[in-house]
């Protein structure tokens, strides 16, 4: 069971309006690695996740509050589109970064292209469940695969893909409201990301998984002779001086070993057989003209 509470996590009150900043804003929203996505996913792996409780509970702890930073998101951009007077707009166009994305344009053209003409046409002056360039959010965003450790992973890199990309929003603006806002989250993401890893460790340490995820595949039924090569498989060899071409691999399980020259392993040559005729591809060679009925 879920409640609200009326009061947002975190306050989201611009200074002044920007519906150009709106737009840029639409990202961390509904973008790939935006609050959307986040909230599903975490979301999504507690109700599915069936280790020890303590994990489920911690995944829907944030997921719960990344349902919070939707909705300060959602309003953010909403209070950002209510009013639009003219010097607000030029004010915001002569930002040095919003500026280079206008591309030195006159500010009546950069004002129709910087803003996104569906916060008008479609949301009424609201926030919508899209990207930075109206690209729909979509579910294939979300990330549940049952497997904690494999999950996990992944959960550090979108908080610091989120992160990252609320860190150069936040030198977009100058508005000191969007900037506080702003700096709560990346303070959040902060914690995420050493939450996620902390987890890491503790399920590597409960022993519940380890790498090579899924440690319970068996290693015996894999190709044991390519499991540690690190394949040279572009021009230059300076790959050769990391961490992952010498010495034992992170799993203990295993010596890494470079190959400068890696040769194909068999003799296919992808050749593709007959085509079906009933799929009406083209085939190898000629076929005769169908006959007149």
């Amino acid at each position: 069971m879920f409640f609200r509470h009326r009061h947002l996590q975190y306050a989201a009150k611009p200074e002044r309006p920007d519906p150009i900043f709106a737009k840029m804003l639409q990202e961390p929203l509904g973008g790939q690695w935006g609050e959307i996505s986040v909230m599903m996913t975490y979301l999504f792996q507690g109700w599915n996740c069936r280790g020890p409780e303590k994990y489920r509970d911690m995944i829907l702890d944030i997921g719960t509050e990344e349902i919070a930073h939707v909705e300060m998101l959602a309003t953010m951009i909403a209070r950002l589109l209510e009013t639009s007077p003219v010097e607000t707009q030029e004010a915001a166009a002569k930002n040095s970064a919003i500026g280079a994305i206008m591309g030195g344009a006159r500010i009546e053209d950069a004002l129709l292209a910087g803003m996104n003409p569906q916060h008008m046409i479609v949301s009424g002056l609201g926030a919508m469940p899209a990207d930075s360039v109206g690209y729909p959010w979509v579910a294939k965003y979300t990330i549940a695969s049952g497997n904690l450790l494999a999950d996990f992973r992944f959960n550090v890199t979108a908080e610091s893909q989120g992160r990252l990309q609320v860190a150069r929003l936040y030198n977009m603006t100058d508005d000191k409201g969007v900037r506080d806002m702003l700096a709560f989250m990346i303070a959040r993401d902060t914690m995420h990301q050493n939450q996620w890893l902390a987890a890491i460790a503790e399920l590597e340490a409960d022993g519940l998984d380890r790498t090579p995820v899924p440690m319970t595949f068996p290693r015996e039924r894999e190709d044991g002779r390519v499991s540690y090569q690190f394949w040279n498989c572009s021009e230059g060899e300076d790959s050769a001086a990391g961490r992952w071409a010498k010495g034992p691999a992170p799993d203990g399980q295993g010596q890494f070993e470079y190959l400068a020259n890696p040769q194909p392993m068999s003799q296919d040559d992808g050749r593709l057989g007959p085509v079906d005729p009933r799929a009406y591809g083209t085939p190898k060679t000629p076929v005769p003209p169908i006959a007149a009925e």
